[in-house]
């Protein structure tokens, strides 16, 4: 009983982070099917990602050079958001995201027992928040708003989370599946930005390049930090060095795998000996061939090829976590 309400507990973790990726619009598309091809996500989700995230309006500047729409509307239906389940990850967020919230609410509500009062709380107002949305015509919801709403209430669940929740397994499962997570989600828009976005080969640094180098930062809350970082000219190499390799940076891939490493230690220091440990033992091994690369060698290998590798091995240790601890082996 006890490994099952910790498996909940974990549940409730991976679904957090499909909500706030389902927010961004980030396909989530496996690993395994990544190829030498662009990842395909078309340029009008990296301009809406950095709308929705209302860092910065003059992104619409670069929608209308483009001819990118950057505000999708959305096309009111018979059975309205609670019909999420009919409708895929690419559909119009507000379903999506209120799939993932239904799924989060619920998971919390099978756990109650499992759960801080805190925890219970923030994700109960954000589920009855959404109720309150629904009610609203269609025509009043516009993308912004629906991604500040996930992105605030998601921040307070985790916060609570960490805050308030005991230190055992179950807490290590739920980070665990942010980090891992918030790892890929960084790496497919990175590979987004520099692989399709940018229309031509002699457009790469640009003043066009190097203002959508600033709009991945703002849509990644990272646009202040990376000047504390770094200060000075915002360029392809510092930005990609900074989302990639920087260990200060909290949206970086080192930081993010790190943190994922250190979990799974703890995982395996609590369950012992008789449980697998091929998911940490997977991770060490992605994060030591990680830390021996600097950014000129990533550029040198090419950043698509390297970001492919990074979220095929991002795959691999989570199909590892699934076969070590969730597939009822243990």
């Amino acid at each position: 009983m006890h490994r099952l309400r910790v498996f909940a507990v974990a549940a409730i973790g991976f679904a957090l982070t499909a909500v706030l990726v389902a927010a961004t619009g980030i396909p989530n598309k496996p690993a395994s099917t990544v190829s030498a091809k662009a990842v395909p996500v078309s340029p009008e989700t990296l301009i809406d990602i950095a709308d929705a995230a209302h860092r910065d309006c003059r992104v619409l500047e670069v929608a209308a050079d483009e001819g990118v729409r950057a505000r999708p509307t959305f096309t009111p239906l018979a059975d309205p958001i609670g019909a999420a389940s009919s409708v895929d990850r690419m559909s119009p967020r507000p379903y999506r995201v209120e799939r993932e919230w239904t799924v989060l609410r619920e998971g919390g509500r099978i756990v109650r027992t499992a759960l801080t009062s805190q925890v219970w709380d923030a994700l109960n107002m954000a589920y009855q928040e959404l109720r309150a949305l629904e009610r609203q015509p269609r025509a009043r919801l516009d993308t912004a708003m629906l991604t500040d709403f996930t992105t605030r209430h998601g921040s307070t669940v985790r916060g609570a989370i960490n805050a308030t929740q005991l230190r055992n397994d179950g807490w290590h499962f739920v980070n665990l599946g942010y980090s891992l997570e918030r790892a890929d989600a960084t790496a497919r828009l990175l590979d987004v930005k520099y692989f399709v976005l940018l229309p031509r080969v002699e457009f790469v640094g640009s003043g066009l390049d190097n203002y959508q180098w600033q709009v991945i930062l703002r849509a990644l809350s990272a646009h202040r930090a990376f000047h504390w970082a770094y200060g000075g000219e915002v360029t392809a190499g510092k930005v990609a060095d900074f989302l990639i390799l920087n260990g200060e940076s909290p949206r970086s891939l080192l930081t993010s795998l790190y943190e994922a490493v250190w979990h799974l230690d703890g995982l395996v220091r609590r369950y012992g000996a008789e449980v697998p440990a091929s998911a940490s033992g997977r991770a060490h091994e992605t994060l030591e061939q990680l830390m021996a690369r600097d950014i000129e060698a990533i550029f040198d290998e090419g950043l698509h090829e390297f970001l492919s590798w990074f979220i095929n091995e991002l795959a691999s240790i989570s199909n590892a976590v699934h076969d070590d601890y969730l597939s009822g082996r243990m």
